[in-house]
């Protein structure tokens, strides 16, 4: 790594960023600011630790890349890893699944803080703020594709008891990490073939949801969020949460909206809904995928959609009402360098956007210059954004350019080929 050069190529890009009236220190402070909440199920491939079934709810994860983290010290040691190659400081999203209950059968409706205790000490070590997810899928009670809509009122209720106790144990996270814990409740609930009854299944997942969000929290410790999804496999027809379902209820009930990538139709913009919704809401929770031709949760590459998420939250002034989360699960590639590839990629959509020079393009547009605005916006794309980004790698302590990858390969002789 050549410092010099790197220091003088950022010098030559600052002077060309300030020529069309944008400070990068000013972009670079606020990026430091932003953190990016990685995904634990990236490391084994959405398994968990439960060890009670294959993974089911319309979820996949392809590929048999070796070296998949078996229990919770190897997949801390993974993220470990994988932090090291991403600047800045981020946080920790969790699944109810990775509960760690010493061997002993806990059930998910009578899961506890205490079952989070080595992730919390991880994180607190860290300092890392933990995020949480209760999991309604792979299990018994899951398989025929419906919890809180279950026709079944047993069934609902013991995934009522499981969402509240996921939300206690956000809030015990907290506590003790002095960081508010965001829950996001997403479930795969739907018909596989055209529903006779659409309205059924919703009127018992309002009813559910009213029931998991009774309790109170200070928003100190938890903040809720709800997902929605267009479809799933096996239930290709109907989703009881579907985006209008959940905008409703988000709406409504003053919590947080959850936005994945993945989950709308492929000609649907994310970023266009950004902007629309949070007129009514007070944040939005974005989780980062790729889909590729359907929700199949591709590692997140810096294409133009991604861009124009980034673009969205910088020229709204959405920073800080928007909570990013990665969500995508690679078996297919080495699984450190897919959240090191889909991190750092989040990233620089957030630091272009914070580069852009959205003064001049805001003049243009407010003359009604739409002539200049596309030209400038098409010029623009050519501002020395890698030059920013490697200085800012070089000052965050983590690896420019692709010698990130060279550390993760070493850790893949030296560990993860070792796992058999």
């Amino acid at each position: 790594m050549n410092t010099a050069k790197i220091e003088k190529t950022y010098a030559l890009a600052r002077e060309a960023y300030a020529a069309q009236g944008v400070d990068t220190e000013k972009a670079l402070k606020k990026l430091r600011a932003i953190r990016l909440s990685l995904h634990c199920w990236q490391g084994d491939d959405v398994g968990g630790f439960e060890k009670s079934g294959s993974l089911d709810g319309g979820l996949a994860a392809t590929g048999n890349y070796p070296g998949k983290a078996r229990n919770a010290d190897e997949l801390r040691a993974d993220l470990d890893q994988a932090l090291a190659q991403i600047p800045g400081a981020h946080r920790l999203n969790l699944h109810a699944i990775y509960a760690e209950t010493r061997g002993k059968k806990v059930d998910r409706d009578a899961l506890g803080p205490e079952h989070f205790k080595g992730w919390i000490d991880w994180a607190k070590a860290r300092k890392l703020g933990l995020d949480f997810n209760p999991t309604y899928f792979s299990h018994p009670l899951a398989k025929d594709g419906l919890t809180l809509t279950h026709p079944d009122k047993a069934v609902r209720d013991f995934w009522v008891a499981h969402g509240i106790a996921c939300r206690r144990i956000g809030a015990a996270m907290g506590r003790q990490l002095g960081t508010p814990s965001l829950v996001n409740l997403w479930i795969p609930d739907g018909y596989k073939d055209t529903p006779a009854d659409r309205r059924a299944p919703r009127d018992r997942l309002r009813d559910s949801l009213d029931a998991i969000y009774a309790p109170r929290f200070s928003r100190h410790l938890l903040l809720d969020a709800v997902e929605s999804k267009l479809f799933g496999i096996g239930s290709e027809s109907y989703v009881a949460g579907s985006h209008e379902f959940y905008m409703g209820y988000a709406i409504k009930n003053d919590l947080i909206l959850c936005l994945d990538c993945g989950h709308f139709h492929p000609t649907e913009s994310v970023a266009d809904k950004i902007s629309a919704l949070l007129q009514w809401l007070d944040a939005l929770l974005v989780h980062v995928s790729r889909g590729v031709r359907w929700d199949s949760d591709h590692v997140v590459t810096l294409t133009d959609e991604l861009k124009a998420i980034g673009h969205e939250i910088v020229a709204g002034g959405y920073t800080d009402r928007v909570h990013l989360a990665l969500d995508y699960f690679d078996a297919s590639i080495n699984r450190v360098a897919a959240w090191v590839i889909g991190s750092r990629n989040t990233l620089k959509m957030m630091l272009g956007a914070l580069l852009e020079p959205a003064a001049v393009l805001a003049r243009a547009e407010k003359a009604g210059d739409f002539t200049a605005r596309l030209a400038l916006q098409e010029e623009f794309k050519l501002l020395p954004l890698g030059a920013v980004w490697d200085y800012y790698c070089l000052k965050q302590g983590v690896p420019v350019g692709s010698a990130w990858l060279d550390a993760v390969r070493r850790y893949e002789t030296d560990t993860l080929s070792r796992r058999g």
